[in-house]
């Protein structure tokens, strides 16, 4: 039998695996629910402060958010959330906007993901790891955080 036939078989059933698993054997839990919500949130990275404000965001499970992502400082950072495969620069003085949908509930760290150096900030030393944040996912339906 010709290699090029097994191996296209193998892909085709491989490929009807995931179908039916995603279509008759997935978890109702693990579906992804998309609720046609929109959330529009505003972050900013304030000049020379290393933190987000706001520091925390609350979206509901299937949200469309939309991050419109302000950096006033002189210098690049970045966002990244790693349950939704978000990491994207934020150049220094401008904004740029991060859309994904919440596709699972629970609390999720966002943090800066590009080197940025560090201050005295109101006599307390900040820096680059104290650009911190939290998500917080709630799920409607089953009323977990």
């Amino acid at each position: 039998m010709n290699k090029y036939i097994i191996i296209a078989a193998l892909i085709i059933v491989i490929l009807g695996s995931g179908i039916v698993y995603r279509s008759f054997l997935l978890p109702e839990e693990m579906t992804p629910v998309v609720t046609g919500n929109v959330r529009e949130i505003t972050m900013v990275a304030p000049k020379n402060q290393w933190t987000f404000d706001p520091e925390v965001i609350e979206v509901e499970k299937g949200d469309k958010v939309i991050l419109t992502l302000i950096n006033s400082d002189d210098y690049d950072h970045g966002i990244a959330i790693d349950a939704f495969g978000i990491a994207q620069r934020m150049p220094a003085n401008r904004t740029i906007t991060v859309e994904f949908i919440a596709t699972q509930a629970g609390e999720f760290p966002f943090f800066c993901s590009v080197p940025c150096g560090e201050g005295i900030i109101n006599g307390e030393k900040r820096s680059h790891f104290d650009m911190i944040g939290t998500l917080r996912v709630k799920d409607i339906a089953n009323k977990t955080p």
